[in-house]
């Protein structure tokens, strides 16, 4: 499951060639399909004005670092770091964050994963229960994820700050990410992210996580 996962993302994230750029990959439905829980207004700016911005960005970032490459500028390929993980980063957590949602989303998960989480966190309730206060308790901008611990085999759940990229930050495999920064909710939830977080559960396309 985590392989399918990369695979699909890849052609997203534009890594068919060093040198090739990344695009904003369109969503698998409308900007209104996630009504009323995520509104069209939110989700129309979040991916065309957002997400848009970190990969255009992440392109303009990439293209300096290679020519700090190329020129062996050790100092500028440095000042560049932040800037490439703040981008970066945004670009792979949003391309992750449409495809965990879906208009026939919410529920519980089956099959597998769900035995996955009642071994690791009791219930899928318990479950839910602490990803929602990792992603409450982020403070200022952030994520809530669960993600996958290869080496020891379990499910994980965790929070980063900002855009950082979860897997290049904690070396968990992504499977599913909330997005707590105030663009993804206050428009329609203003500042009460719990009332934000409730909502989305009703939207969580388990498949894909899965």
């Amino acid at each position: 499951a985590v392989c399918g996962t990369s695979r699909q993302l890849a052609p997203a994230l534009g890594y068919l060639g060093s040198r090739q750029k990344h695009s904003l990959p369109d969503l698998p439905y409308d900007y209104g399909a996630l009504e009323p829980h995520i509104n069209a207004q939110i989700m129309q700016l979040h991916h065309s004005k957002h997400h848009a911005a970190y990969v255009n960005n992440l392109n303009v970032t990439e293209e300096k670092y290679q020519e700090a490459l190329a020129k062996g500028d050790v100092t500028a390929q440095i000042a560049l770091q932040p800037a490439l993980k703040f981008n970066g980063g945004g670009h792979i957590n949003h391309s992750i964050f449409w495809t965990n949602l879906s208009p026939n989303g919410g529920g519980e998960p089956k099959g597998e994963l769900l035995e996955a989480i009642k071994r690791d966190f009791g219930s899928f309730d318990k479950f839910k229960e602490k990803l929602t206060a990792a992603s409450v308790g982020v403070q200022g901008s952030g994520w809530g994820w669960l993600g996958f611990n290869k080496e020891r085999g379990h499910l994980q759940i965790a929070a980063c700050p900002n855009q950082d990229p979860l897997q290049g930050t904690t070396g968990l495999i992504p499977l599913l990410g909330i997005d707590v920064w105030e663009h993804a909710y206050y428009l329609q939830y203003k500042n009460v992210r719990p009332d934000y977080l409730k909502a989305i559960w009703n939207v969580i396309n388990w498949e894909n996580v899965t």
